[in-house]
């Protein structure tokens, strides 16, 4: 296995992002698959849905509703180490989420003038839990811990049917809907599963939203009908950058690197040091941990991808420009004085802090979120959280006398912009004259 190596010793170049490592990943070839499919839903409702589950997932559903019946069936037999796991997850998300949760302000601008900001959950989401090469509970967790927190007052979980599951989604992703008292599951995956949220069918009502990750045809199928459907983001593969110094183990980087690789042929694995030592022992222990993986031709493919590598810098000043430009779903920070490093990171979806706070402790256990910007979109965009589930609406409550002392200023401001009318329906209120 051969990592690829990116040398930035010296002076960095202007546009970092041309440079370094990243996935390709082309969503407007897949907009073309999916828009027919998206289509047929749109029109044909739960028929075309359970053809399009036939065609690609091998299962003829009779309803793309998981019975009831299932999901208590999943969660009886949990394995008991698992429940006591998914427990101690959805504890910890709670406790981070719902700290998370916004009040409502009123502001007096003026005396007889208030504007209260309202946080105001949407009416019904649908959460998206991928399927594919891995199960994935941690996913449900991720998705309606916040939804629920934030008030939302229906949500749907899908994710797609399995054959080896009898044509319902994995036992423990029912066992977690069972867990959170989610009631309504549906056994639907890909473009279809968002189509199925955005349009409604007969089984299953429309959404304003939907959220959770999923394959390049679930991100297309989102980029599609944004618009039709609110969504959280469309999210590509996954990635981790580890920023290191010499005090870092190259055992414990090697294994984080490899934790992502993990996930999927293209995932992303990204270290950058200013430390050719750590580079070289990094490199090393690469082989002989995959070696003894259970995956460890997917996490070989992935690490030797052009999305993954290893990036020299001459100092950490110069690796906190980088990470900054890279903009890591998830950033690892394993340096001296990993706290002071990490406050000067503008842009990563999560960061972890020294030796101690791996990758995986926040992809199940740590609290946070494990649901976050990939692809370099954590410049501008945060992970799901209770915010993503809630809108902020301004309400305006001025009396008569707080109008009247605006009323000449709204209607200068009126004229400047060439608007009469706005300034009309102000004097309308007080004998067609601006109140002096």
């Amino acid at each position: 296995m051969v990592i690829s190596r990116i040398d930035l010793r010296g002076s960095l170049p202007g546009d970092l992002r041309d440079v370094l490592p990243r996935a390709e990943l082309d969503v407007e070839a897949a907009l073309e698959k999916v828009r027919p499919i998206c289509e047929d839903v749109r029109h044909r409702g739960v028929a075309a849905v359970r053809e399009l589950t036939a065609r690609f997932d091998g299962v003829e559903l009779e309803s793309t509703r998981v019975p009831a019946a299932a999901i208590e069936d999943a969660l009886t037999n949990l394995d008991p180490r698992v429940r006591e796991a998914l427990e101690e997850s959805i504890r910890r998300a709670r406790l981070v989420h719902r700290d998370q949760r916004r009040t409502d302000v009123t502001t007096r601008v003026v005396p007889g003038g208030t504007v209260t900001e309202r946080w105001v959950p949407v009416e019904r989401v649908g959460l998206y839990v991928p399927g594919g090469r891995a199960v994935y509970p941690s996913s449900v967790v991720m998705n309606v811990v916040p939804a629920q927190e934030a008030g939302v007052p229906s949500l749907a979980v899908t994710s797609p049917a399995q054959a080896e599951s009898g044509g319902l989604p994995h036992p423990l992703i029912l066992a977690a809907c069972g867990l959170l008292g989610v009631e309504e599951v549906y056994a639907v995956g890909g473009a279809q599963a968002v189509a199925m949220f955005a349009y409604g069918t007969e089984e299953c009502p429309r959404a304003t939203m939907v959220t959770g990750p999923g394959n390049i045809y679930v991100a297309a199928a989102k980029r599609l009908l944004k618009g039709v459907i609110g969504i959280d983001s469309e999210a590509g593969p996954t990635e981790i950058a580890i920023l290191a110094d010499e005090t870092a183990d190259p055992v414990h980087v090697a294994a984080d690197l490899i934790s992502q690789a993990e996930h999927d042929v293209i995932a992303a694995a990204v270290l950058v040091t200013d430390s050719p030592h750590l580079a070289d022992a990094v490199e090393k222990e690469l082989p002989e941990q995959v070696n003894a993986t259970r995956h460890r031709e997917r996490i070989t493919e992935a690490l030797s991808g052009r999305q993954s590598g290893i990036v020299l810098v001459s100092s950490i000043d110069d690796g906190i420009e980088v990470v900054n430009a890279y903009a890591a779903e998830h950033l690892e920070i394993q340096t001296a004085d990993a706290h002071a490093v990490a406050a000067r990171v503008r842009n990563a979806g999560a960061i972890f802090i020294g030796p101690y706070s791996p990758v995986s402790l926040g992809d199940y256990l740590a609290g946070s979120n494990h649901v976050l910007p990939t692809g370099g979109c954590a410049c501008h965009s945060s992970g799901l959280s209770v915010q993503t589930f809630l809108r902020g609406i301004h309400v305006v409550d001025y009396s008569r006398e707080a109008l009247a002392a605006a009323a000449a200023h709204v209607c200068a401001l009126a004229d400047a912009e060439d608007l009469p009318a706005h300034g009309a329906a102000i004097r309308a209120r007080f004998g067609w004259e601006i109140p002096s």
